[in-house]
């Protein structure tokens, strides 16, 4: 081997040795490859040729036999970067690092999301290969320091923005005796005066532009600083030049450009001031989930309250809050009772009754009482905590729709340097032979005029403030992806249980009195089943009350037994009657009717007579039928898929106004469904909250879970809706469909921008600090038309 090399990949999926074997025996067949691969360590150790084969390329050989390599995931906030070029570069060098699976820079959020083997390299590797490309690399910090840290800089660039401004203006002036033949006094028109108050805007605060050029060029790139550099060093050293002419030929009449020089470096600051001011508000949605964090904590320790701060907090930890009051972390309550807003979490504006067991919610407002609650999730693992990871993770994540834009800003700066330089050879040989001015200057607008920094804002910061726009609507969206692609769904298969239907059985009929109603309460109070705890739950809320049962039997398929203060009761079929002689022929068209309506009825007999009739049914949700007329308004089909038997949910179907119901579908058989609208060519989405939906939520092209559902669903979908309010869905395609509208608008205007700009500069129609002032509007505009998405009804 010319150049060897070795490495250890941590394999995933072996499950016995003739995994292993095969894995070894494949990766051996490779030209220049020894590999041996460890079953029990779970590790392939492998010597190859560096210069014919690469880890990539060892990496694909595994995953293509079925298994998995084991990746680490890290994230970095990246400094330094000035337009779409420097983040295409860092991406592109990343990629091309031996042991890097994937990278992903996003120049709206400054951040890198890398995949990388650990074997093969580290963190540190990470950050160095990014710091020898000139830009600056740090582990990412949190939500918190990271919006502090924004703001820093948007006071440190203001700051310079003013100096800039302050030396500029008295060159600025000047242009009235340029262009209008305005007598000024002598001082403003000195060369020397111009020379001194130009160099310190050029050299100072302009020497971020000099420094990011250098780091590109030699690291082999071009980026808007290199445009910046270039075309205003034209202008500088061109008027020092004329100075040093005057100042050894005072007849001589000097053509003085520093005020290009200092107002194009002003206005582009300018430009990046407004920038950092408005992307700074694409990330509001953040700012404002942090500011619902509680501050402190009210802990019993050693049988004292004493007040921590939220940091530190452990599981375990007993915490009261009082009326008021945030709940500081997530737990379980102990003692007392309350109501709880919730509406941060569910969108559910009515508190929610809390008693001992009850789950609460950290940054939850506590309403009206006392409670004492265990911390059972803290820090990081708080639900709180989780919406921001998601948020912060969509909005570093790339949309396939911006990868256009990505690859012409790779060759965007040298296309533009070589046009400038040919503006000039034309303008120099052809239009005004042998006049060097004009051609320096068409150049120079040519240069400063094609930044593009539109191109590479138009499609993060409209999915930045998207993103944004649904977590603060309750709308989670795990990456821009995933928001670019809900737009071109044209189906919506909805689960019946948990997300139609509220999951839990209710009494809906019952046509006994009160005093039947607690003979049946106290007989189903024996029973553990779902539907007798539905009715037990009834007659305490109708605030019955409950004798105490004598005798219970369960009579399985049929119904229950019980003895309640010395009289029989029987509930169940019409079979169960029919066993103890009791005649039903009175009440066969109810029982019909609430079975044709989906519902479970059942008959209750006491002492040998049929005394009433109780229906139960798991009932719809109140936003259902409204969110399904919405999302048909809207074009799209929807489908209800359930286990539950036909009669039941086409019943349910039939109230919430879905017509195509597919039910007694097994929990394995939903993912097949999902497939069969997927082969006729369909986009499809999956809504569901259970387990069971997991897998058919992988498997549509859109998973959407409830939120209210469990984590596995949550965990396996692409979107999350909060608590369970389903007009959130049709809220959340819309929102996409005015996303990708936003961003297409935004990719029009910045290549117009271009296409429009370079040639009236190169005609020689812009002047240099005009050409300044567009480039700095085109990107405002772009981050400005984002911002729109804010204040969007969906």
């Amino acid at each position: 081997m010319n150049d060897e090399r070795h490495v250890e990949l941590n394999v995933t999926g072996m499950t016995c040795a003739a995994c292993s074997n095969r894995i070894e025996k494949v990766l051996n067949k490779m030209d220049n490859v020894e590999a041996s691969v460890n079953l029990t360590t779970e590790k392939a150790s492998i010597n190859f040729d560096g210069g014919l084969v690469d880890v990539g390329d060892l990496t694909s050989k595994i995953e293509n036999l079925g298994y998995g390599v084991e990746m680490e995931h890290a994230e970095f906030d990246i400094t330094g970067m000035t337009c779409a070029a420097c983040s295409n570069r860092i991406e592109k060098v990343l990629n091309k690092q031996e042991g890097v699976s994937s990278a992903t820079v996003n120049l709206a959020t400054e951040n890198a999301v890398i995949e990388y083997n650990p074997n093969v390299l580290s963190e540190k590797d990470l950050i160095g290969r990014v710091e020898k490309l000139g830009y600056g690399a740090e582990p990412k910090r949190s939500a918190e320091d990271k919006v502090d840290a924004k703001d820093r800089q948007l006071n440190r660039l203001k700051i310079k923005l003013i100096i800039s401004a302050l030396l500029s203006v008295p060159l600025l002036i000047t242009m009235l005796d340029h262009l209008f033949g305005i007598q000024l006094p002598s001082l403003l028109m000195n060369p020397w005066f111009q020379l001194a108050i130009a160099t310190p805007v050029q050299f100072i605060i302009g020497w971020q532009f000099y420094e990011g050029a250098y780091k590109n060029l030699k690291s082999g790139s071009a980026n808007m600083d290199v445009l910046v550099a270039m075309g205003t060093s034209a202008a500088y050293f061109y008027s020092v030049y004329e100075t040093g002419v005057w100042a050894t030929d005072p007849t001589h009449s000097p053509h003085l450009y520093f005020e290009t020089s200092a107002l194009i470096i002003t206005l582009i600051l300018f430009g990046k001031y407004l920038e950092h001011n408005a992307k700074s508000r694409t990330t509001t949605a953040i700012s404002k989930l942090l500011d619902m964090q509680a501050k402190q904590a009210r802990v019993i320790k050693e049988g004292k309250e004493a007040m921590i701060p939220v940091e530190d907090v452990v599981v375990g930890d007993r915490i009261i809050v009082k009326p008021g009051e945030k709940i500081p972390v997530d737990g379980q309550v102990v003692r007392g009772r309350t109501s709880v807003d919730e509406s941060m979490i569910t969108g559910e504006s009515i508190p929610i009754e809390k008693e001992v067991e009850n789950g609460v919610v950290g940054s939850t407002l506590n309403v009206n009482g006392t409670i004492e609650f265990e911390a059972t999730r803290v820090g990081k693992d708080t639900a709180l905590a989780s919406i921001v990871k998601v948020v912060e993770e969509a909005q570093g994540r790339k949309a396939p729709i911006q990868r256009m834009a990505d690859v012409i800003s790779g060759y965007f700066v040298p296309i533009v340097v070589g046009i400038a330089v040919l503006t000039f050879l034309v303008w120099y040989i052809l239009v005004q032979p042998g006049n060097f001015e004009p051609a320096l200057i068409a150049s120079i607008a040519v240069l400063v005029i094609a930044c593009p920094c539109a191109l590479g804002l138009a499609t993060p910061t409209s999915i930045m403030v998207g993103t944004g726009k649904g977590a603060e609507n309750g709308i989670l969206f795990k990456g821009g992806e995933h928001l670019e692609k809900t737009h071109s769904l044209d189906v919506i298969i909805m689960d019946k249980t948990g997300t139609i239907t509220k999951g839990k059985p209710e009494v809906t009929d019952f046509s006994g009195d009160d005093e039947v109603l607690a003979l049946l309460a106290a007989a189903e109070k024996g029973s553990e089943h779902p539907l007798a705890e539905a009715i037990v739950a009834h007659a305490t809320e109708r605030g019955i009350d409950i004798p105490e049962m004598d005798d219970f039997t369960a009579i399985p398929g049929h119904g229950i037994e019980a003895t309640v203060e010395g009289r029989k009761v029987l509930v169940g079929t019409r079979k169960l009657m029919t066993d103890n002689d009791i005649a039903d022929d009175n009440i066969t068209e109810e029982m019909t009717q609430y079975e044709y309506d989906g519902k479970t009825a059942m008959i209750v007999a006491v002492d040998g007579e049929i005394k009433g009739i109780v229906a139960v049914m798991d009932t719809v949700k109140e936003s259902a039928a409204e969110a399904i007329r919405q999302l048909q308004e809207d074009g799209l089909e929807v489908v209800m898929l359930t286990g539950d038997n036909t009669r039941t949910a086409e019943a349910i179907g039939r109230s919430v106004g879905i017509d195509q119901v597919i039910a007694e579908v097994l929990p394995e058989q939903k993912a097949e469904q999902v497939k069969r609208f997927q082969e006729a060519g369909r986009t499809v989405a999956m809504v569901g909250d259970g387990i069971n939906d997991a897998p058919a939520l992988a498997t549509a092209d859109i998973g959407i879970a409830i939120g209210t559902g469990t984590e596995v669903a949550i965990e396996a979908a692409d979107i999350t809706i909060l608590g369970g309010e389903l007009t959130l869905i049709p809220k959340a395609v819309r929102l996409s469909h005015k996303t990708i509208r936003n961003i297409k608008q935004n990719l029009f205007w910045a290549f117009a921008y271009n296409s429009a700009g370079i040639p009236i500069a190169a005609l020689g129609l812009l002047a240099p600090w005009v050409a300044g002032a567009a480039m700095a509007f085109s990107s405002v505009s772009v981050v400005t038309n984002s911002l729109r998405l804010k204040r969007v009804k969906i």
